[in-house]
């Protein structure tokens, strides 16, 4: 469990959540670069968001815009496959015994190459088209949903190893992740 607040949403646009926890993320990975930091809490707390957010959105939202959005289902698909890629590499960090070695270092940089790209692929590809082809009654419903699986996640300690492990070993039976980037 994490002791950093990761903001407790109940409702609201759906978009905007989502973005909310964006910039989250983004400050959480500033946080791990910064020495200074209890880089250990906020690992603990960006594996909790970064488990929590994803299983919210391939629960929930991923499905529906798929139906309510000009976003293409590959678009939305790949964004699954990008969640994927970031557990990934998500366990390489967590998997790290300190958090002040040169092998903690490369895997943050890895992670945060990874969701950087998401974040602003997510944004341009699917939460645009959203906010132009989804009414706003069904994108605060879908907020509601979101929010609530979000907490939900975090509430049952989704960011622990054992759980990131478990989610890896998923994508991979469902050939969500490529074996041969493996290194």
């Amino acid at each position: 469990m994490t002791t950093i607040d990761l903001g407790r949403p109940e409702k609201g646009d759906v978009v905007d959540l989502i973005i909310e926890d964006h910039r989250r993320f983004e400050a959480l990975l500033r946080d791990l670069r910064n020495i200074e930091s209890d880089r250990e809490s906020v690992r603990a707390a960006f594996s909790a968001l970064h488990v929590a957010h994803a299983e919210a959105e391939e629960r929930f939202v991923y499905p529906e815009l798929r139906r309510k959005t000009s976003a293409d289902a590959e678009e939305i698909e790949h964004g699954a496959e990008e969640h994927a890629e970031g557990n990934e590499a998500l366990l390489a960090l967590l998997e790290c015994s300190g958090t002040d070695t040169q092998k903690f270092d490369d895997a943050l940089e890895k992670l945060a190459e990874l969701v950087n790209h998401h974040l602003t692929e997510e944004e341009l590809t699917i939460l645009n088209p959203a906010r132009e082809d989804v009414g706003e009654p069904t994108r605060t419903a879908l907020g509601e949903k979101f929010a609530a699986e979000r907490n939900r996640q975090i509430d049952a300690d989704c960011g622990a190893i054992e759980n990131v492990r478990r989610l890896v070993r998923e994508a991979r039976a469902e050939g969500l992740l490529d074996d041969s980037e493996d290194a």
